[in-house]
């Protein structure tokens, strides 16, 4: 695997083609931000660049202001990409015996996951409204902040939720049959006025209140954790997935990988110190004793 610039490998010979006469069953993997053809080859790709390419930005924000994701997410696609085309080409090779070249760009990767926005401006149709964290389609679905100062994320699916919100959590059951609230669309349509009737109960009960409410009428809701809570969040902790990891400078926290498998239990290995695995490396390489002595003299690892 590699996402070194265009024509890097092939420069120094290490391109699919020049590797598949000695290694038939070998499975490449490059990731760039815009392929190998056409007028974006040989542009500079950084995950925000991306972002932008691929019109998130554009349908993710407020209505004044486009927001970045907090994550490096397009860098993120690219690998989860990579990481499915492996596995097929793994199996693919099982069943041919031969290897494969995968070329997977930022962009492709970006835009696949770009799903209901993209699909629903299809053919000129306008795109969905930037709208914060609300949703932009259902209402009441976004955040709202209680009296102690948290933020919760409530989530309204259909008509049978809006009544049971109405009557159990705002306590207010005449607002199920108000025209302005009756049907998602007016909702949607009337979400600043309902939005102040639900902002006036949120402010009254503090966090804990809130979530009994919700709880209590089964309406899905979450609570907008910082990061100290997420490190402390008790359902990941019921799930046992922090575990402790080595590294050269002491113990450190972090988290299992997060696929369970019945068949074994997934672990981390220690991290390694800088050039820790060279020599072992190198010899399995086959390189003797003196030429591995010259690569450490000649600073070459």
């Amino acid at each position: 695997m590699q996402n070194l610039a265009p024509n890097a490998m092939v420069k120094i010979g290490l391109d699919y083609e020049s590797l598949k006469e000695r290694h038939d069953k070998l499975i490449v993997c490059n990731i760039s931000g815009y392929g190998s053809d056409g007028p974006y080859q040989n542009k500079k790709a950084y995950d925000l660049l991306v972002q932008a390419e691929a019109g998130f930005l554009s349908v993710t924000g407020t209505e004044r202001d486009m927001v970045k994701a907090g994550i490096s997410v397009a860098d993120t696609a690219a690998g989860m990409q990579a990481f499915a085309a492996i596995l097929a080409a793994i199996i693919q090779r099982g069943k041919t015996g031969r290897g494969s070249k995968i070329d997977i760009t930022m962009l492709e990767a970006m835009v696949e996951w770009m799903g209901y926005p993209l699909f629903y401006s299809y053919e000129g149709a306008p795109p969905p409204a930037r709208m914060g964290t609300d949703h932009a389609t259902i209402y009441p679905y976004g955040i709202f902040s209680t009296r102690d100062e948290k933020v919760i994320l409530v989530g309204l699916q259909h008509e049978r939720e809006w009544d049971i919100f109405c009557r159990i959590v705002l306590q207010k059951p005449d607002l199920v049959d108000d025209p302005r609230f009756a049907t998602n669309v007016a909702r949607s349509e009337n979400r600043e006025q309902l939005r102040e009737i639900i902002e006036q109960l949120f402010c009254s009960l503090d966090a804990k209140q809130a979530c009994v409410k919700l709880d209590e009428a089964d309406i899905a809701f979450a609570n907008v954790n910082d990061m100290e809570a997420v490190w402390n969040h008790p359902q990941l902790n019921a799930l046992k997935r922090l575990v402790t990891t080595s590294t050269p400078k002491g113990v450190i926290t972090s988290f299992k990988p997060p696929a369970n498998n019945s068949e074994f239990e997934p672990t981390l290995s220690a991290i390694p110190g800088l050039g820790e695995h060279t020599q072992p490396i190198l010899e399995e390489l086959e390189f003797n004793a003196d030429e591995i002595q010259r690569f450490y003299s000649e600073k070459a690892v």
